[in-house]
C-alpha cells in the first residue's frame, strides 16, 4: 500500500470521515447478514405447526399420560448402555 501525502489538515479530516462512513457501512452489512441468518435458522411457521400438534394431541387424559411417560422414555434412551 502506498503512503499518501497530505498537504493540509482538511484532506486528512476528509479521508478520516470517509473511512468512518465506510466502517459504518461494513458494520451495518454484518448486522444485516446476522439478522438474515437468524431468520433462516428459526422458521416461525414450523414452530407454530409443532405447537399446534402438541396442543392437539397432548390434551386430555391421553395427553396427560404421554406428558408423564415421554420424559421417562427420553431419560431411558439417553442413559441406556450401548450394546444392550
Amino acid at each position: 500500500m502506498e503512503t499518501k501525502k497530505y498537504s493540509s489538515y482538511a484532506q486528512i479530516e476528509n479521508d478520516l470521515e470517509i473511512l468512518k462512513i465506510e466502517k459504518e457501512i461494513h458494520y451495518q452489512k454484518i448486522v444485516l447478514s446476522i439478522e438474515k441468518t437468524k431468520e433462516s435458522l428459526v422458521p416461525s411457521k414450523s414452530i407454530s405447526f409443532v405447537a399446534d400438534i402438541y396442543n392437539k394431541y397432548l390434551s386430555g387424559t391421553y395427553g396427560t399420560i404421554l406428558k408423564i411417560l415421554i420424559p421417562y422414555a427420553i431419560n431411558w434412551f439417553i442413559n441406556r448402555k450401548r450394546g444392550d
